[in-house]
């Protein structure tokens, strides 16, 4: 089977070619590599924004579109999607841990969010 990489947003996920459209590749999921990034991607960075988004990863099995600029070629193992899911999460808890969270407002945010994305997961997980 030929296996795909691909970004979605501000996440990297593994994944296999579906179809081809006009509109682009519409492409299946089937793994997380890079969990997204939390908060408004038009004003990174940042708390005080209309609204701080909590950034689900996508679904396993999930169809979407994506440019064709956007997907690369993969030929290495693909993770079961749980544990994928769970590294994603995990490693991006403990980036931001690192990054001294009591002096960092966006920091903060960011893992409050998670700790409300640990509930929803938990189901993803299992």
């Amino acid at each position: 089977m030929n296996y795909i990489r691909f970004t979605y947003k501000t996440g990297k996920y593994f994944g296999r070619l579906f179809a081809e459209r006009p509109q682009g590749l519409v492409v299946e999921v089937l793994a997380v590599e890079k969990h997204p990034t939390q908060g408004d991607l038009h004003q990174p960075n940042q708390v005080d924004v209309p609204l701080f988004h909590i950034r689900t990863a996508l679904h396993q099995h999930e169809k979407i579109t994506v440019s064709p600029s956007v997907v690369y070629a993969y030929d290495g193992e693909i993770p079961a999607y749980p544990d994928s899911l769970r590294q994603a999460f995990e490693k991006d808890v403990e980036r931001l841990q690192n990054k001294n969270p009591q002096e960092d407002a966006f920091v903060r945010k960011c893992l409050e969010n998670y700790k409300e994305l640990e509930t929803i997961y938990a189901k993803r997980w299992a």
